[in-house]
Protein backbone atom coordinates (compact mmCIF):
# COMPACT_ATOMS: atom_id res chain seq x y z
CA UNK A 1 0.00 0.00 0.00
CA UNK A 2 1.34 3.65 -1.11
CA UNK A 3 1.63 5.73 2.14
CA UNK A 4 0.25 9.22 0.97
CA UNK A 5 2.43 12.27 2.17
CA UNK A 6 1.48 15.86 2.95
CA UNK A 7 4.63 18.18 3.67
CA UNK A 8 3.81 21.66 5.47
CA UNK A 9 7.10 24.12 5.06
CA UNK A 10 7.00 27.48 4.98
CA UNK A 11 10.43 26.98 2.36
CA UNK A 12 9.53 26.35 -1.20
CA UNK A 13 13.10 24.89 -1.76
CA UNK A 14 12.46 22.54 1.18
CA UNK A 15 9.36 21.46 -0.02
CA UNK A 16 10.38 20.70 -3.50
CA UNK A 17 13.56 18.85 -2.15
CA UNK A 18 11.56 16.86 -0.08
CA UNK A 19 8.97 15.75 -2.74
CA UNK A 20 12.13 14.99 -5.19
CA UNK A 21 13.42 12.63 -2.37
CA UNK A 22 9.97 10.99 -1.16
CA UNK A 23 8.68 10.48 -4.74
CA UNK A 24 11.42 8.74 -5.44
CA UNK A 25 10.23 6.11 -3.59
CA UNK A 26 7.67 3.62 -4.62
CA UNK A 27 5.90 3.37 -1.41
CA UNK A 28 5.10 7.24 -0.59
CA UNK A 29 2.85 8.98 -2.68
CA UNK A 30 3.10 13.32 -2.24
CA UNK A 31 -0.46 14.23 -2.15
CA UNK A 32 0.28 17.68 -1.54
CA UNK A 33 2.42 20.74 -0.29
CA UNK A 34 1.49 23.24 2.40
CA UNK A 35 3.22 27.06 3.30
CA UNK A 36 2.19 27.73 6.33
CA UNK A 37 -0.13 26.07 9.33
CA UNK A 38 -3.56 26.91 8.22
CA UNK A 39 -2.12 25.41 4.46
CA UNK A 40 -2.33 21.98 6.07
CA UNK A 41 -4.92 21.92 8.04
CA UNK A 42 -7.20 22.41 5.26
CA UNK A 43 -4.96 20.16 2.60
CA UNK A 44 -5.33 17.38 5.16
CA UNK A 45 -8.85 17.65 4.94
CA UNK A 46 -8.89 17.87 1.59
CA UNK A 47 -6.55 15.39 0.73
CA UNK A 48 -5.90 13.09 3.63
CA UNK A 49 -2.67 11.93 4.12
CA UNK A 50 -1.66 9.33 6.27
CA UNK A 51 1.75 11.51 6.81
CA UNK A 52 2.22 15.11 7.75
CA UNK A 53 5.86 16.36 7.43
CA UNK A 54 5.14 19.22 9.81
CA UNK A 55 7.94 22.21 9.78
CA UNK A 56 7.43 23.92 13.37
CA UNK A 57 8.35 27.72 12.51
CA UNK A 58 6.07 28.99 9.62
CA UNK A 59 4.29 32.36 9.26
CA UNK A 60 0.68 32.63 10.24
CA UNK A 61 0.02 29.83 12.08
CA UNK A 62 3.08 28.10 13.15
CA UNK A 63 3.44 24.22 13.28
CA UNK A 64 2.60 23.80 16.74
CA UNK A 65 -1.28 24.79 16.39
CA UNK A 66 -1.54 23.25 12.73
CA UNK A 67 -0.51 19.98 14.29
CA UNK A 68 -3.06 20.39 17.65
CA UNK A 69 -5.72 21.11 14.46
CA UNK A 70 -5.23 18.18 13.48
CA UNK A 71 -4.62 16.05 15.48
CA UNK A 72 -8.11 17.33 16.58
CA UNK A 73 -9.87 15.59 13.50
CA UNK A 74 -11.29 12.61 13.14
CA UNK A 75 -9.44 9.68 12.20
CA UNK A 76 -6.22 11.83 11.96
CA UNK A 77 -2.53 11.16 9.80
CA UNK A 78 0.35 10.71 11.87
CA UNK A 79 2.33 14.39 12.33
CA UNK A 80 6.32 13.98 12.17
CA UNK A 81 7.90 17.29 12.90
CA UNK A 82 10.98 18.70 10.83
CA UNK A 83 13.31 20.51 12.31
CA UNK A 84 16.72 22.07 11.89
CA UNK A 85 18.12 21.14 15.17
CA UNK A 86 18.26 17.72 17.41
CA UNK A 87 15.73 19.00 19.74
CA UNK A 88 14.05 21.49 21.00
CA UNK A 89 11.20 23.33 23.07
CA UNK A 90 9.04 23.68 20.42
CA UNK A 91 9.42 19.97 19.07
CA UNK A 92 8.92 18.91 22.76
CA UNK A 93 5.57 20.88 22.36
CA UNK A 94 4.89 19.53 19.80
CA UNK A 95 5.04 15.91 20.76
CA UNK A 96 2.99 16.79 23.52
CA UNK A 97 0.11 17.57 21.30
CA UNK A 98 0.20 14.39 20.02
CA UNK A 99 2.65 14.68 17.01
CA UNK A 100 4.06 10.94 16.15
CA UNK A 101 7.66 11.80 16.83
CA UNK A 102 10.30 14.09 14.98
CA UNK A 103 12.76 14.09 12.02
CA UNK A 104 15.91 16.26 11.29
CA UNK A 105 16.14 17.88 7.76
CA UNK A 106 19.70 16.74 7.32
CA UNK A 107 17.91 12.66 7.65
CA UNK A 108 19.63 11.09 4.66
CA UNK A 109 17.38 10.34 1.99
CA UNK A 110 16.64 6.50 2.75
CA UNK A 111 16.67 6.87 6.14
CA UNK A 112 13.71 9.60 5.84
CA UNK A 113 11.34 7.16 3.89
CA UNK A 114 11.86 4.32 6.04
CA UNK A 115 10.85 6.27 8.85
CA UNK A 116 7.97 7.94 7.46
CA UNK A 117 6.86 4.54 6.55
CA UNK A 118 7.60 3.37 10.00
CA UNK A 119 5.21 6.16 11.39
CA UNK A 120 2.60 5.36 8.83
CA UNK A 121 2.36 2.16 10.53
CA UNK A 122 1.64 3.79 14.10
CA UNK A 123 4.58 3.57 15.47
CA UNK A 124 6.86 6.50 16.94
CA UNK A 125 9.89 7.75 15.68
CA UNK A 126 11.92 8.66 18.24
CA UNK A 127 15.60 7.38 18.51
CA UNK A 128 17.17 6.65 21.69
CA UNK A 129 19.70 9.68 20.87
CA UNK A 130 16.64 11.50 19.77
CA UNK A 131 15.07 10.73 22.97
CA UNK A 132 17.83 12.04 25.32
CA UNK A 133 18.11 15.07 23.08
CA UNK A 134 14.83 15.91 24.31
CA UNK A 135 15.49 15.49 28.45
CA UNK A 136 18.61 17.44 27.47
CA UNK A 137 16.24 20.53 26.56
CA UNK A 138 13.25 19.80 28.76
CA UNK A 139 13.30 22.04 31.92
CA UNK A 140 10.76 20.67 33.74
CA UNK A 141 9.34 22.82 36.99
CA UNK A 142 9.48 21.29 40.25
CA UNK A 143 5.33 21.33 40.55
CA UNK A 144 5.17 19.58 37.17
CA UNK A 145 7.28 16.48 37.87
CA UNK A 146 5.17 16.16 41.17
CA UNK A 147 2.15 16.29 38.61
CA UNK A 148 4.15 13.95 36.69
CA UNK A 149 4.87 11.62 39.29
CA UNK A 150 1.05 11.87 40.41
CA UNK A 151 -0.10 10.41 37.41
CA UNK A 152 2.13 7.92 37.65
CA UNK A 153 0.67 6.44 41.16
CA UNK A 154 -1.88 4.35 39.07
CA UNK A 155 0.83 2.30 37.68
CA UNK A 156 2.36 -1.59 39.24
CA UNK A 157 5.63 -1.67 39.46
CA UNK A 158 6.25 -3.55 36.26
CA UNK A 159 4.30 -1.39 34.40
CA UNK A 160 6.48 1.92 35.88
CA UNK A 161 9.62 -0.23 34.55
CA UNK A 162 8.16 -0.37 31.13
CA UNK A 163 7.24 3.46 31.19
CA UNK A 164 10.98 3.46 32.43
CA UNK A 165 11.65 1.68 28.58
CA UNK A 166 9.34 3.86 26.92
CA UNK A 167 10.97 7.06 28.71
CA UNK A 168 14.81 6.01 27.44
CA UNK A 169 13.40 5.68 23.76
CA UNK A 170 13.50 1.78 23.65
CA UNK A 171 11.10 -0.01 21.23
CA UNK A 172 9.42 -2.95 22.43
CA UNK A 173 12.04 -5.87 21.94
CA UNK A 174 14.13 -3.77 23.81
CA UNK A 175 12.41 -3.68 26.74
CA UNK A 176 11.56 -6.99 26.30
CA UNK A 177 15.43 -7.40 26.70
CA UNK A 178 15.63 -4.83 29.90
CA UNK A 179 12.96 -6.67 31.75
CA UNK A 180 13.62 -10.47 30.94
CA UNK A 181 9.90 -10.76 29.74
CA UNK A 182 8.44 -11.54 25.94
CA UNK A 183 8.22 -8.80 23.40
CA UNK A 184 4.40 -9.68 23.30
CA UNK A 185 3.77 -9.20 26.70
CA UNK A 186 5.28 -5.51 26.67
CA UNK A 187 3.20 -4.81 23.79
CA UNK A 188 0.24 -5.81 26.41
CA UNK A 189 1.98 -3.67 29.35
CA UNK A 190 2.52 -0.42 26.84
CA UNK A 191 -1.23 -0.68 26.03
CA UNK A 192 -2.53 -0.80 29.81
CA UNK A 193 -0.08 2.30 30.33
CA UNK A 194 -1.28 4.60 27.53
CA UNK A 195 -5.25 3.22 28.59
CA UNK A 196 -4.05 4.33 32.58
CA UNK A 197 -2.14 7.61 31.72
CA UNK A 198 -4.44 9.32 28.74
CA UNK A 199 -1.63 8.84 26.50
CA UNK A 200 -2.51 9.21 22.92
CA UNK A 201 0.48 7.23 22.22
CA UNK A 202 4.21 5.86 23.29
CA UNK A 203 6.16 9.61 22.61
CA UNK A 204 3.51 11.39 24.98
CA UNK A 205 4.26 8.30 27.64
CA UNK A 206 7.67 8.62 27.22
CA UNK A 207 7.58 12.57 27.91
CA UNK A 208 6.10 11.69 30.95
CA UNK A 209 7.80 9.83 32.42
CA UNK A 210 11.16 11.75 31.20
CA UNK A 211 8.76 14.55 33.02
CA UNK A 212 8.15 12.40 35.97
CA UNK A 213 12.41 11.55 36.20
CA UNK A 214 11.51 7.98 35.81
CA UNK A 215 14.32 6.52 33.52
CA UNK A 216 15.98 2.71 34.73
CA UNK A 217 19.51 4.01 33.27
Amino acid sequence: MTVRVLIADDEPMVCEHLTTILSASAAIEVVGVALDGAEAVEAVVRSRPDVVLMDLRMPGVDGLAATSRIRALPDPPAVLVLTTFDADRYVVEALRLGAAGFLVKSTPPGELVDLILVAARGHTVLSPVAAAGLVAVTAIAADERDRARGRLTALTAREREVLAGIGDGLSNAGIADRLFLSETTVKGYVSQILEKLGCANRTQAGLLAQAAGLSAR
